[in-house]
């Protein structure tokens, strides 16, 4: 027997390829097919000339005898495909059921190079993008400067939403890994993730890591077992920040802290990359956008990384996020559907030879 094709470089790939060579039998059936057909004009010609048969037949009778025959061949290629266990990436609904948006609200954020400034655009992108979730989709707002905590608790009330966006106060200092870890202890309530103990390593016994603290008389409240990175698929986090993280818990080992619990972190970088200074009340301060932080910390949690330049890029930045975090891209297995198209075929193909011929088939 020569080789199996190699299936698998196609988009659609097959979990029993060996079986697609059943797929063989159909042009048998089709010569098959053919075969009784001339059989058939061979018969009739005894009993009438060619003359008689035409015109009893007639050009559309010629056509839909043809009709059912075809239509029930598909069926059965359909079922053959099906009996590989075809498995594609098609697009699901997704099972998010929880996302919390980190948002930065430090001292740059008043700056204006993104119209009309940093902060009211991203409010602004925030409140559409919740707009746009589907209701069942429950939101939670983490608010960060000096330090990170939660402004909205999750719920599915887009009013309340809103107005925590709109109590939006300005502060100093950019703490991005801390409003990570907030976020996670927003998503998971009970699992013992405690913000202060980890903040500046304070209380941290050294060379520990980020997932020993928080540990109350050398007891863990709870067992921990690291996952996949990206695999929890019932919450996600949305983080914008126009800076660099200046304090709190360091960016990557909270991203890390994600990432052993499948939570993905997309990251959202605003304002100048190349840096600027901004001036307030007698005060001026550097600021940079820590693009390649932000990166690591969406490739760390299998998520991604965007950069928004301007008002209306952040708009887009959030719908595509919008579809991403509603709609799934999943390899799946489809014999289900090829089985059921090859059913609807083969009925199709009997109710119509019935209805033309008086017959199946």
């Amino acid at each position: 027997m020569p080789p199996l094709p190699n299936f698998n470089n196609f988009p659609v790939t097959f979990l029993w390829p060996s079986l697609l060579w059943l797929l063989l039998v159909l042009p048998l059936l089709v010569l098959l097919y053919v075969w009784l057909l001339r059989r058939k004009k061979k018969m009739a010609l005894r009993y009438a000339s060619l003359s008689i048969v035409r015109e009893a037949m007639g050009r559309g009778q010629s056509f839909r005898r043809h009709v059912p025959p075809v239509l029930f061949l598909l069926a059965i290629a359909a079922m053959l495909v099906a009996a590989a266990r075809p498995m594609a990436v098609i697009a699901l609904p997704s099972s998010h059921e929880t996302i919390i948006l980190a948002m930065d609200v430090s001292g740059s954020m008043r700056a204006t190079d993104v119209k009309p400034n940093r902060l009211v655009a991203a409010q602004e992108a925030a409140k559409a993008f919740i707009a746009e979730l589907p209701r069942t989709v429950r939101v939670g707002i983490v608010a960060f400067a000096g330090s990170a905590q939660v402004v909205q608790p999750a719920t599915l009330s887009r009013e309340d939403l809103v107005t925590a966006i709109d109590r939006f106060q300005l502060q100093r200092a950019t703490a991005i890994g801390s409003a990570i870890v907030v976020s996670l202890a927003e998503i998971f309530p009970d699992a013992g993730i405690d913000l202060t103990s980890m903040t500046y390593g304070r209380d941290r016994p050294r060379g520990s890591s980020i997932d020993e603290v928080g540990k109350k008389d050398g007891k863990d409240p709870k067992a921990f077992v690291p996952v996949a990175p990206g695999s929890y698929n019932s919450a996600a986090i949305i983080l914008l920040t126009d800076g660099q993280r200046t304090t709190g818990v360091d960016t990557l080992e909270a991203a890390k802290l994600a990432a052993d619990r499948g939570v993905r972190v997309y990251t959202v970088g605003i304002g100048t990359v190349d840096g600027e200074t901004i001036g307030f009340e007698g005060w001026s301060m550097r600021v940079r956008l820590d693009e390649e932080t932000l990166k690591a910390v969406a490739t760390r949690t299998n998520a991604e990384y965007f950069y928004a330049g301007t008002a209306e890029n952040l708009k887009k930045v959030y719908e595509t996020l919008s579809s991403r975090l509603t709609v799934e891209k999943k390899e799946t297995e489809i014999s289900a559907l090829l089985a059921m198209a090859g059913a609807l075929l083969s009925v199709i193909a009997a109710g119509l030879s019935l209805l033309w011929f008086n017959r199946i088939l």
